[in-house]
């Protein structure tokens, strides 16, 4: 008898365990996934590139409310009398983002990038209006670019309601810190939907080989798109019978957008940023989404090579910057390739169930099942890196 109750006491332990173990979140690699080939840098996050800071505010209040503010920090000075040099490439079109124009005309950014939800995009950039004129050595500038991304995160929150404030906007500049990125439901992320699953934010980066010029390209998202979602190559939405066009009843969301930031620490122009972030794209495709009509998806690329950066008052007419050449870009495609799917992923590894507006629930991405289908596809990888890429 004492055997048996020893016996049952043990499954019951295990049965928690493995319980316990299902509900865990964590990032894609902490489950021995690994997407491509490139080594990560330290944090495997954007601010793996020197001088990149992000912040959050995350706004959750009563039932209805999930949405919130998310801000990337080019560096550390003014980013208006130190503009850097960026790109935005448009994979579909249906979207808000602000002051993309300018970045095209100009090939640079003048103030942080903020991210949020879809009708908070004027009130965000009103913000952050506010915080660039404030700056030190601002007092006379009479015409800002804010660039703000959004994504529409109405299905769990009363986006109609509109509630970021300025205060918000700039708590989360001000809390931009270096280091380990906040994923998931969080900032821009509370209230995102991806690929049939609950998304977020996440973020990810590469480290190239010093033969290769020892660059580092960091990205971070705000996933909320729909699609029908592969890893490492396993058909993981449609094992899960979550996907678009699920028959007999699709309740698949695929109207969305996605918000892809990438840094590179890299002298790369505007004109190969360009090229850069068109990458992102395929990245993009690789994870399950075909980019749908309502589908907002832009990347924004910016360079931080600090003798590349656009002083406001120029007193020569002719400057002097440094172009890596198009002939050694493709290794930085490669890394903003690889990145990209992994901070989509992270997004939703890291996202947790969710309810929101008028009670509807969406559920994050099984851990557990999505681990044995990978195994069926031989899509996991354990083993280290070839150390050829890490010389």
């Amino acid at each position: 008898m004492i055997i048996r109750q020893f016996l049952l006491a043990a499954l019951l332990l295990t049965v928690i365990g493995d319980s316990y173990a299902q509900q865990k979140r964590g990032r894609v690699r902490d489950f021995g996934i690994t997407i491509g080939i490139l080594p990560t840098g330290q944090n495997n996050a954007i601010t793996d590139v020197a001088g990149v800071t992000v912040g959050h505010k995350t706004l959750i209040n009563g039932a209805d409310i999930r949405t919130g503010v998310t801000a990337i920090l080019p560096h550390q000075g003014n980013i208006f009398q130190q503009k850097v040099p960026a790109a935005v490439y448009v994979g579909n079109g249906f979207g808000k983002m602000m002051g993309i124009s300018q970045i095209e005309e100009l090939g640079n950014i003048e103030t942080p990038i903020l991210l949020t939800s879809t009708l908070n995009a004027p009130k965000v950039a009103d913000g952050l209006l506010d915080y660039m004129l404030s700056q030190p050595g601002n007092d006379k500038v009479r015409s800002v670019n804010a660039v703000v991304g959004e994504t529409n995160d109405g299905g769990l929150n009363d986006i109609r309601g509109r509630h970021v404030q300025s205060a918000d906007v700039l708590q989360a500049i001000q809390q931009a810190t270096a280091g380990p990125v906040q994923e998931g439901n969080v900032g821009a992320g509370t209230g995102t939907e991806c690929l049939g699953f609950k998304g977020g934010i996440g973020t990810a980066s590469r480290k190239l080989p010093a033969s290769k010029g020892g660059y580092t390209v960091g990205v971070l998202v705000q996933s909320n798109f729909g699609g029908i979602l592969a890893i490492n190559g396993a058909p993981v939405g449609r094992e899960l019978h979550n996907f678009y066009m699920q028959q007999p009843v699709d309740s698949h969301k695929v109207d969305g957008s996605c918000m892809i930031i990438i840094a590179t620490d890299a002298p790369v122009s505007s004109r190969n940023l360009k090229r850069l972030a068109k990458r992102s794209y395929i990245a993009f495709g690789n994870v399950g989404s075909f980019s749908s009509n309502g589908s907002g998806d832009y990347s924004i690329a910016f360079s931080t090579y600090e003798n590349n950066r656009i002083p406001y008052q120029q007193n020569e007419p002719v400057g002097t910057t440094s172009e890596l050449g198009n002939d050694f870009m493709s290794p930085l495609f490669l890394a903003v390739w690889e990145a990209t799917q992994e901070a989509i992923l992270n997004s939703m590894f890291m996202a947790q169930d969710m309810t929101g507006r008028d009670g509807r629930q969406l559920k994050a991405i099984p851990i557990d099942k999505t681990l044995k289908i990978l195994q069926k596809y031989n899509a996991l990888n354990h083993n280290l890196l070839p150390k050829a890429i890490t010389d």
